[in-house]
This record gives structure tokens, sequence and C-alpha cells, in this order.
């Protein structure tokens, strides 16, 4: 029974399927879906080393720059010579990208010559190799009747890993693909060859660019498709580049925008990272190959091998009698008897199985038929783990894109090129299925590059000649926003002589200096219930303040209501009803409408004050027109509101700016803090100024104005000293309301005026007014900056030169996006969202160009308000005959408090341009409410006293 067991058993493994016998010996060749995810996280991780500083160089995936920053998008043009050395042979190639042929019409022409590399060069020197290359480069601008005068752009592609600190220069890491030139290792290959063409003689050529095959196809690949930001090469070797946010690449400086790295992905596993997924197979053939213990993953994937580790299965399984009989040819044990165009003719369709007889019978073996399936399956295992793996490092690659940009889907193309890909019957739609099944979230197409590497150089050239030109441009365009120190002084020395001038009882200035009569700042002992009403730019605000005292400390509670449009531009009587009513139902919230409470009204608009409850509206400004109100006292407008309305009453203390509300706020906070700033929709100062500086201060009548305290009337016109101020320095001094927002009114600033500023200027509801305000204010830049893109669009320099409905409707770009726009954390795929709810659809080059518009506009406008502090700071410290002054600013508005960089720029001018002073910049917490009580409750004191 034992012998007949035997018997059976040998004819039945005889007769089994002659591919699950090689499934059961390549077991560990066969990955399934689980592994492939493993194998792809490692990737990840392995990526982010690269990308990092401190781990890039213990990191097998180097993941080198590039320094190229953007793919075509079809407007590139010019003429370029282009070298493409990478294997035993390179190419020489004239390419003309055509104007205007763009996206889709096949812009570009090539005329190439195809030169041979002799094998001693691989080895030999570089020196002679390069040298070579050169000559082949002359020999081709001859045949050619290509011009030797010209000075011809050249692009180089080198398909060898290189360390790249700019477009046009690369040092050699390490030779792939049995190069082994000596002297290039560590060199920089650009050098090499332009060392190689002068030497040559008798060229003028200009080396722009140097990019690696995988690099080139991308930028092929993207001419045709803009989605196209993944280049893979499967051919002799294997690599894959990608678009990465520049701020995740730590070995180039600078965190906007996007550039290629290149992966150098062959690498991957050189640490032991895929020794649980090699085989025993895998280690003979890099035991045996030129750089062992390197390139791992390229010999597991790569044309180069694919051959020879079928041809290593293929001898163990007939060296087991598996195979043949168990007989093994002299054929069969050399190396390289089996290649890839092998392993590809393996795997046809048709005539697979016959193909594979005739490379066993060529390899002097005489194959049955089951012999041949199993080889052709061999074949099939070998090349399909192939495409696995290079599937898994595909899927790291897209998902890392997708987490960059915070998308759920993906949808993106990835071109393709390399022999494997391009000649194996069926290793494309293997890869296209394994990609599309581990990330079925993504959306991915593959393009066939159709001209290769080499077309791909020339348009990396392309692009960066684009770029360059476009960031001229650019640069010339927002030069108009940038002051020198010089330019920045002259506004100084002009503000301060708006200054002088507005305090001058005579004659006419833009900056207005208006007095306040407020005479002094908080001590701390304000105590009592006081109700504040603030009119501002866009809203009205209702607050109850409780001052307790040398406690010194408040509580406040508001309510704000919304200024309707019809009522900013309506009737006057209608405007101040409307506040008449919001404060009836803010008392009436409050439960204190039966109450007569003492009230400060912070007005953020020009009044000439007589009194400090006396405020004559002079114009509107921040978008309000309401009729019959200019020239007219604001604080008697409310009254009489409130006496038509009948519901309660109020007795209106003092009506005051935003700004002197502001600086009293703080004030409370420091005693120090004698100046106001108002950076938002509007922006103003205001300051302590010297009693004796003050000439408009002069009474019309001899009557005391109401709520001035005793002892400061004017005695006479001699000398402009007033009564009772002889020995109390602390009513020397009032605060004046500068609405420094008029300067250049006169022309005076027409050297910086910019055309865009002109523009804003004529269609706002004030021309020729407020000119500084309209060069700093939030109401206002958001409006130059929409009138800068709509230039540059105009001009073909952003959005493809397409002006859409909603870049040309003024008001569309409001001031807080610029805010939010150069915001540190905010990434420009954020950007791009903002940009894309206006209507504007912009590219990742787009989004840079447009921070850099805000980034222009914005800081003009704190330098300006810098230059303006400067002017006020100077003059206190002057008044006071100090060396130097130690002084604080209340600062409120939204563009000081929320727009990340102004404050910094803002200071530091300020402290460049008035060295001898120490200013300090107070945040107002709760902004002109606070500070309007604050007003009434001094002026309730002095006149207690």
């Amino acid at each position: 029974m034992f012998v007949v067991h035997i018997v059976a058993s040998f004819f039945s493994k005889l007769q089994e399927d002659p591919t699950k016998k090689v499934d059961r010996f390549l077991y560990a060749m066969r990955l399934h879906d689980d592994q492939l995810s493993d194998i792809s996280a490692r990737f990840q991780a392995e990526m982010k080393k690269g990308l990092s500083a401190e781990s890039n160089a213990a990191a097998t995936l180097k993941m080198l720059p590039t320094h190229v920053r953007s793919t075509p998008d079809g407007s590139e043009k010019g003429e370029f010579l282009a070298l493409d050395l990478g294997g035993s042979r390179f190419k020489v190639l004239q390419v003309k990208v055509g104007e205007a042929m763009g996206i889709n019409k096949g812009g570009v022409e090539m005329v190439e010559k195809t030169y041979a590399v002799p094998k001693e060069l691989h080895l030999g020197r570089g020196t002679e190799l390069f040298d070579h290359v050169a000559e082949s480069l002359k020999d081709f601008l001859h045949e050619k009747n290509i011009s030797l005068e010209k000075k011809h752009p050249l692009a180089f592609t080198f398909s060898f890993p290189c360390e790249q600190s700019s477009l046009n220069q690369g040092l050699l890491l390490n030779w792939t693909k049995n190069f082994r030139a000596g002297g290039l290792q560590g060199k920089d290959v650009v050098q090499a060859l332009r060392g190689a063409i002068d030497r040559i003689g008798g060229m003028d050529v200009e080396v722009l660019a140097m990019v690696n095959d995988t690099v080139a196809t991308m930028m092929t690949c993207g001419f045709d498709d803009q989605q196209c930001e993944v280049g893979l090469i499967i051919g002799t070797g294997t690599n894959a580049c990608y678009m990465e946010e520049l701020r995740h690449i730590d070995l180039v400086e600078g965190d906007e925008g996007r550039m290629c790295v290149n992966t150098e992905l062959g690498a991957f596993g050189d640490d032991g990272g895929l020794k649980d997924y090699i085989t025993e197979f895998d280690r003979d053939l890099d035991a045996a190959s030129n750089n062992p213990g390197k390139q791992i993953l390229e010999k597991m994937v790569g044309g180069m091998y694919l051959g020879e580790l079928v041809r290593l299965v293929v001898l163990k399984m007939a060296k087991l009698g598996l195979l043949f009989k168990g007989h093994v040819s002299n054929a069969l044990r050399t190396k390289g008897t089996v290649t890839t165009e092998h392993v590809a003719a393996m795997e046809e369709y048709k005539n697979g199985l016959n193909n594979t007889r005739d490379l066993l019978t060529d390899l002097d073996l005489i194959p049955t038929f089951d012999d041949c399936v199993a080889v052709q399956h061999v074949s099939t295992i070998v090349s399909f783990r192939s495409s696995n793996l290079v599937s898994a490092g595909l899927a790291a690659i897209l998902t890392r894109i997708k987490q960059n940009r915070n998308l759920r889907t993906l949808r993106i193309t990835v071109g393709v090129d390399g022999t494997v890909y391009k000649m194996h019957p069926q290793y494309p739609n293997r890869l296209h299925k394994v990609v599309r099944r581990l990330l079925p979230e993504c959306h991915v197409r593959f393009v066939l590059s159709d001209s290769g590497s080499s077309k791909g150089a020339a348009l990396v050239s392309a692009v960066a000649q684009r770029l360059a030109s476009r960031r001229r441009q650019v640069d010339g365009m927002l030069s108009l926003f940038r002051l020198s120190q010089e330019q920045l002084r002259l506004v100084k020395t002009r503000m301060r002589t708006g200054l002088e001038a507005g305090l001058k009882s005579k004659g006419s200035s833009a900056v207005k200096m208006l007095p306040s009569f407020v005479y002094r700042t908080p001590d701390g002992t304000e105590h009592g219930k006081y109700l504040a009403l603030h009119l501002g730019e866009t809203n009205f605000r209702a607050s109850l303040v409780k001052f307790k005292g040398l406690q010194h400390n408040s509580r406040l509670y508001n309510k704000i209501y919304t200024i309707p449009l019809e009522m900013k531009q309506g009737s006057g009587e209608e405007l101040f009803d409307y506040i008449a009513q919001c404060v009836g139902d803010f008392l009436d919230y409050m439960g204190m409408k039966k109450a007569r409470l003492p009230a400060g009204f912070t007005f953020s608009f020009p009044c000439e004050h007589t009194a400090v409850d006396k405020g004559t509206l002079m114009s509107w400004n921040k978008g309000f027109k309401a009729t019959d109100c200019e020239g007219h006292d604001v604080v008697s407008m409310l009254r009489e509101a409130i006496r038509r309305r009948n519901e309660f009453d109020l007795d209106v203390a003092a009506v005051v700016n935003d700004t002197v509300a502001t600086m009293m706020s703080c004030a409370y906070e420091d005693p120090r803090c004698e100046i106001g700033l108002i950076v938002g929709t509007g922006c103003n100062v205001c300051y302590m100024e010297e009693l004796k500086n003050i000439e408009k201060n002069e009474q019309k009548t001899g009557e005391r104005g109401e709520g001035t305290p005793e002892g400061e009337e004017e005695k006479d016109d001699g000398g402009r000293e007033r009564e009772g101020t002889e020995g109390h320095a602390g009513i020397l001094k009032m605060c004046i309301n500068t609405e420094w927002g008029g300067l250049g009114d006169d022309g005076s600033l027409d050297d910086i005026i910019t055309p865009y500023d002109s523009e804003v200027d004529q269609n706002s509801l004030n021309p020729a007014k407020q000119r500084f305000e309209k060069l700093t204010s939030g109401m206002y830049l958001g409006e130059v900056v929409r009138q800068v893109l709509l230039d540059l669009t105009r001009r073909g320099l952003l959005f493809r030169g397409q002006v859409s409905e909603a870049l040309k409707t003024p008001g569309i770009f409001r001031s807080n996006y610029l805010s939010q726009i150069e915001s540190d954390r905010l990434a420009l795929l954020q950007v791009r969202t903002i940009l894309q709810q206006l209507g504007l659809g912009s590219s990742c080059n787009d989004s840079i160009i447009v921070k850099e518009v805000c980034g222009a506009v914005s800081r003009r406008a704190a330098q300006l308000c810098g230059a303006g502090m400067a002017a006020v700071v100077d003059k206190i410290r002057e008044n006071r005959g100090l060396d130097h002054l130690n002084i604080t600013v209340g600062v409120d508005g939204t563009l000081y408090k929320l727009h990340p960089h102004f404050p910094g720029i803002l200071q530091e001018t300020a402290r460049e341009l008035a060295p001898q002073c120490t200013v300090t910049f107070l945040p107002s917490e709760e902004g002109s409410g606070k500070g309007a009580a604050l007003i009434t409750a001094v002026a309730r004191q002095k006149l207690k006293m």
C-alpha cells in the first residue's frame, strides 16, 4: 500500500497546475492589499523624514528639492536647446514652445538627434563623459544649421540623484544605472557641463535649468493637463516626483507656494525598511550588483532588474527539479541572459507562451508546455510585484498631497514615462487598478509622456522664464507701494508741518487739529454710573459703565445696533431718531429708562468743538452722507431726537471722538497714555497738546463754554495765557483730535499716491478728501488691493488673464481679507479658498501674488501710520523740552488688532523715525464706550471741584 501511495502522489504532482506550483514557490512575492497599505504607510513616514532638516541625513527617501516652483500654464514661449543624459544613449534637441498656442494646442515643436554613450565613458573620467556630451551638442548645432553666434538657453535633463541649491545648480550625490564616471560625485554637474562646453568652444550656451527625468516627465504632461502634479518613471530605473508645499521642505528657505520634490524612491528600503518583503532572489540580485545595499526598491521594480529576477527564480526552480526535469543550461546560469524585454514578451496576451518557449529554447533548454506555463507565471508574479510596489509608493505620495491640501477627495493627474510602463502589455492596467483600489477617494488620471523628458526640461526653462518675467512685472507694480526711509522721513516732516499749521488760528490746514476740550486724563478716582453712546463706522453701541473710584476697576454692559445703509445716507433727522430709538431700547433692556444718567457721546467723525459737550460736524466720512448734519451741533441733534421720542431723558455731558475715547480708556490703565490711535475702518490720532500752542482755541465770545473748567477762561489776546493755569500743570494741556486722515488733501502726498489710490479716491463718496486715511484705513485697503488685482489680471499676470465679474465689483475685497490672507498660520490652500468664495479661481502662484499684493498695501499703510506717529511723539517731546520721551499710545481698531503684521511694522517705523522716544502701544480692551464714560466722569468731577 505504501508503494501505491507514493506512485499516486507522484502522478498527482505531475498533473498539478504549474501555476499553483509557482504560486507556492513565490508566495513571498505575492502581496495582498493589507501588505501594500503597510508599505505605503512606511513610505509616507520616510517621506516626512526626508523633508525634515533634522532627519534628512538618515532618510532613505532624500526628498530632493528641485527648485521647480510651477507646472506649465500654457502661456510659455521661447526656443531652447535640451540635453537628456540618463542611460546608454542621450538626446540633443531643439525645442520651440509656441506663443499663444496654449493648453491642448500642441504648442511645442522639437528637432532631435540621439547619440550613443560608449560604455567606456560610463566608467571613465567625468570630464571625458561631459566632453563627449558637449561635442555632440556642437555637432547637433552644425547639422541642424542652428546659429553658433546667437546665445541659446539650454535645459539639461540629468537622470541621476542630485542635490540642488538652485534651478541651474546640482551636486551629484551618487551614480546609478551602471554609471561610474570618476571625479563628479559631490560636484556641480551643471558646472561640469559648462566647463565642457567652454573646452569644446564655438558655442554660446546658457544653462538655465537642470532637472531629473521624472520632473521633466511631470512638466511634459503638465503642459497638456494642468492637474498633472506628479511625475513617475518606470523604466531602467524608477523614481517619482510631486509638488510639495514649500512650508514642509526644510531644506529650502521660504514657506509660500509649492516646489517639486524628487523623492528618489528607488532608495526606499536601503535602511532595511523592506526586509520583511525581500526574498532570497532579491538578496542574490543585490549581492551581485554594482551597488550592494543600495537602491533596494529599484532592484525590486526597475526594468534593469526584472529580467534578472526572473532568471534567478527559474534557475532555482530548475535546480530543485521543478522545471526542465532538473536540467540547467549554461545560458540559464549566465547573468543578464533574461531581460525585461523578455519579461514583457512572455506576458503578451496572445503570443506570450510562444515567446516564452522561444526564450527558453534560446537558453538551450527543452521546455514542456507546463514548463512554459510555469516560467510565464514566474514572469507575471515578478512584474506584478513590481507594479504593486510602485502602486504603494504612488499611493503614499497621493495621500500626502491630499492631506497637505486638506481635501476629502483628490483629483490629480500622474505623468508617466519609462520603458517598462510603455512596453509591458499588462503593467499600466495593473498599476492603475491597484492605485485606485488603495485610494478609492482619489480620482487619478494617468497620462503617458509623449515626448519624454527632453520636452519637459525645455518646459522647465520656459516656465522659469515665464515666472521670472511675471516676477519682474509684479515687482515693478508693487514697487509703487514700497516706501524708502527717505520717503517716510518726508511723510513725517509733512505730518509735523500739518500738525503745526492746524494749531494756528489763521490759515487752513489739511490736518484739522480740532480741540476736544478734554483737559486731563483719568486719575483713578472716577466713580458712578455713566451711559456711553458710540456712533461708529458700521454700528451704534450703547453701554452702561460703572466706575468704582480708587478700586480702579470698572464694569461695562453694552448692546450693539447695526446702522442700515438708508440711515447712513438718508436725512439727519432719521439718523438721530434711529439713534434715540436704540438708546431707548438699551435703557429698557437695562431697566433704567426712568433714570436720568450722565452720558458721553462718542462721535467718530470730524467735529469742531466749542466745549466738551458742543461739537459741530465738519464733514462726514466712512460712508456716511446723512443730510442736514454738516455744520450742525451733533449733541443738539441728539437731544432734539430724544425730546421727539419723549420716552426718557439723558444728561449728554460730553461729545468726543472715538480716538479721544480710546486714549482715555487706556489712560485709565496706564497714566503715561497721552495719545490715542485708531486704525480700523478709519484712521486717526489724538494727543495731549500744550494749551499755549493751541492758537485756534481762542474763544469767539467772552463766555466760558459749557464743560470748560473754571479758571481756564482766556484772559486776553496777549500771550494766549489763561487765568488760573499758573502753577496747575494738570490743566495746561488739552487733547487735540488731529483728524490726520486729511493729510494730503492739499497735494502734499501726491508723490507717493499710486494710480490705484487715485482710482479708489475718485470712486469714493468724498473724492480728494481724507487722502491719508484712504492710504491707511481698513475702509479703503481692500479696494486698493482689488484695483491692483484687476490691473494684474488685465495684464495677464493673474487668474490666467480672465477678469471675472466678481473682480469688477467695487467693495468685494473687504479689508478683513487682508488680515486673513496675511496670517502666518494660513496656508495658501486657504488663501485659494477665500479667493474662490469671491469667485476668483486661482492657482497656487496666483495665491502667492495675491498675498504679496495684500502685504505691500498693508505694509505701506502701517509704515505711513508709523511715520505719522513719529511726528506726533517728537512734537510732544520737543513741546516738553525733553532729550528722551517715554509715552504710551492707546490703540483701537480692527486693522491694528486683527492684522498679523500691521502693529509690528507700525511700531518699528515709529521707532526708527523717532529714536529719542520710547513708545509703548497699549491695545484698548473696552474701546470708546469706556472712554466716553471716563470723559463724562472727568468733566463732571471737574465741575464739582
